[in-house]
């Protein structure tokens, strides 16, 4: 997603796929060529980047989509032409897995390096009822497979620990006029809203918050808000963020580095690490399978690379420690629980402080 209103999501992710590639160099003497096209963070946009993609011939994996709502269509037309796609973002359990079962929208050669929001849900969800002592909470989703499957796991999750989820609702993501819900979620008697959404939506809810007489309640925004152009917002200021944690560690540090030599600041939202691992997580498995002739052409076999990622185990990234399971998700997840507050100005002073890391073999996840 490299336009709209959740451009800086996709822009991060492709600057550290430039990375990567520049690492790599080249692939057994031959040039890696970039074709990137925008996933527009909606179905309609994943589809056609997809179909756009899989035409070419040349084209040996996919990197992405940015949302899961562009991932559930790209992820099927991927597999159909047998091709191999990681995703550095895609978190909604539908495209790989829920409680151990398959998730409704999985596709064989669909992986990604990002959690899984059965994680995610979990977190917020404990951070909420044990840490913030509440015991009644709302939650607004928009409809897409990322935001509706984050809320359902926060509000399953906050319910098995004893809160009350006092409303369940759900905006359009065009939607500008948020009064009504939030009316709704202040009767409701909620002390606090977690709204795992993304933006523009977002910043109209935490604008109009205030309008309809939320003063002591709590608002909660999720991964899909953990981006500079929200935090800047000022009725952002005290909000949480659930969301993965700043990696630790020698390779994330020089990948932070080569990201401001080349882009002249620092990353700019979440998943950029996580995009790098997935580049490199595929030219890995591409090394294992590739035959090369004796004039150096090179022979790609598509089962054998889905087959070679998929048997991932243990890749040093710099997101952590890798290993893919049988419904693609190869993630170490990290899941920490941030807040913006006055002296914070970017996503990464947010990102910096975190206040509770979410422990999930102690959960049971």
């Amino acid at each position: 997603a490299i336009s709209g209103d959740t451009a800086s999501l996709g822009e991060d992710q492709v600057r550290a796929i430039e990375i990567a590639i520049d690492d790599l160099g080249d692939f057994r003497g031959h040039p890696i060529e970039l074709s990137s096209e925008d996933g527009e963070c909606e179905a309609e946009g994943g589809t056609t980047a997809a179909q756009a993609l899989v035409s070419n011939p040349q084209i040996v994996g996919i990197i992405g989509t940015s949302c899961s709502g562009a991932g559930v269509p790209a992820s099927e037309i991927m597999s159909e032409a047998g091709l191999t796609m990681i995703s550095g973002s895609n978190t909604s359990p539908a495209l790989t897995s829920l409680l151990g079962e398959e998730g409704e929208a999985y596709n064989p050669g669909y992986f990604r390096t990002a959690h899984n929001d059965e994680i995610q849900g979990a977190a917020a969800a404990t951070y909420v009822f044990e840490e913030l002592d509440i015991s009644e909470a709302a939650s607004i989703h928009d409809g897409d497979p990322y935001t509706q499957g984050l809320a359902s796991v926060f509000d399953s999750s906050f319910e098995e620990l004893g809160g009350t989820i006092t409303l369940s609702s759900a905006v359009s993501p065009d939607q500008t006029d948020m009064r009504p819900v939030l009316t709704e979620v202040e009767a409701s008697g909620a002390q606090l809203l977690f709204f795992p959404i993304f933006q523009p939506a977002g910043d109209f809810i935490a604008r109009q918050a205030g309008d309809v007489g939320f003063d002591d309640q709590i608002l909660m925004g999720a991964d899909g808000l953990l981006s500079d152009t929200f935090v800047e917002i000022p009725e952002t200021e005290g909000m949480y963020f659930s969301g993965p944690g700043t990696p630790t560690g020698d390779a994330y540090t020089e990948f932070v580095s080569k990201y401001e030599e080349a882009f002249g600041e620092r990353p700019i939202q979440a998943f950029h690490g996580h995009s790098y691992d997935a580049v490199n997580i595929l030219f890995q498995a591409l090394e294992e399978i590739v035959v090369e002739d004796d004039d150096g052409t090179l022979h790609i076999d598509r089962q054998e690379l889905r087959d070679a990622v998929a048997a991932t185990e243990g890749f040093e990234g710099t997101t952590g420690m890798l290993t893919c399971d049988e419904f693609g998700d190869c993630a170490d997840p990290n899941i920490q629980v941030f807040q913006n507050t006055e002296e914070k100005e970017t996503i990464d002073q947010v990102r910096g402080d975190p206040l509770f890391t979410f422990d999930e073999e102690a959960a049971g996840l």
